[in-house]
């Protein structure tokens, strides 16, 4: 199956995109395995023609965005992002007529349309640094995440009014199991994701994004770490980190959305070339204002 990925990669030009928590054989077959941000700017800067996007539906959206004229291939077309459903354009229309002086900062994990009515975009690894991009006057709507809103918020010391959104995966972890995880291995660092709840990530020795997760177990002193987020990370903690240890602070950090992708459909996706990805071009225009001024951010 692996020969033939790489034939079929060859024969059509095509560079495979892997999120952090995809299935841990996705991840070795891809020629980048990162988080959202840094997958947007590698689909930007790309020179395939196609680009295989191992992850959700908003993270193939943002490659045709930012990449109109390149071929994006969704291996599970049906591979979703509840969060994302959490907002609609018509929602948020009818949210900016109600604060019709705010930013709109609106994290990835979005649908193209509600890019589109957004400012500026961010990604769990930058949102305090594009909240802090924005003029201190402003009053700033920050969608759809609420958890990731109120961490940055603080970060950024900054008010926002948040909209109802969650991820259903770190939205679940509660204080009580992290508390439990912390009592079972006594001696290890808690790294937990800014999506989970503001009550869970202020008992975390450190709060990042899945990169930023990466680096502190890196440079870390410490043997042994609790992973608040999604398990598919813990292939690339275990491969960079082979004298360390690893322990998920609950089972039920599964996204099966972003466990539907397989080999097998990575293959078929190249022999078919599809399920392909398009955003229209009035959508597409918009959208990639938020992301460009999102990728701007330094």
């Amino acid at each position: 199956m692996w020969e033939d990925i790489k034939q079929l990669k060859k024969e059509r030009n095509a560079i495979i995109l892997s999120h952090l928590y995809q299935r841990p054989e996705i991840q070795e077959i891809a020629d980048l395995v990162a988080d959202s941000l840094e997958l947007a700017r590698r689909a930007a800067q790309t020179d395939a023609d196609v680009i295989v996007l191992c992850g959700v539906h908003f993270m193939a959206e943002s490659a045709a965005i930012l990449c109109p004229d390149k071929i994006v291939l969704l291996p599970e077309e049906d591979a979703g992002c509840p969060m994302a459903d959490m907002v609609t354009p018509e929602a948020l229309r009818a949210k900016k007529a109600e604060m019709p002086n705010a930013v709109v900062v609106t994290y990835v994990n979005s649908s193209a349309e509600v890019k589109a009515e957004s400012d500026i975009c961010c990604t769990s690894a930058n949102a305090v640094k594009v909240i802090q991009s924005i003029p201190e006057d402003k009053e700033i709507l920050f969608v759809p995440d609420k958890n990731l809103g109120q961490f940055a918020a603080k970060q950024a010391n900054r008010e926002m009014v948040m909209w109802e959104g969650h991820c259903r995966t770190h939205d679940l972890v509660t204080p009580e199991e992290l508390l439990e995880a912390k009592k079972k291995y006594p001696e290890a660092k808690v790294m937990v994701h800014p999506e989970c709840r503001p009550e869970v990530t202020a008992l975390a020795d450190h709060v990042s994004s899945t990169s930023g997760m990466l680096r502190y177990a890196r440079e870390s002193q410490a043997k042994q770490f609790i992973v608040g987020t999604e398990s598919g990370i813990l292939h690339q903690l275990c491969k960079q980190n082979p004298d360390k240890e690893f322990h998920i602070l609950h089972k039920k950090l599964i996204c099966p959305n972003m466990k539907a992708t397989t080999l097998k459909k990575v293959k078929e996706a190249l022999e078919n070339m599809r399920p392909q990805i398009t955003v229209p071009a009035h959508i597409r225009e918009r959208a990639l204002k938020s992301l460009e001024r999102m990728l701007e951010v330094k």
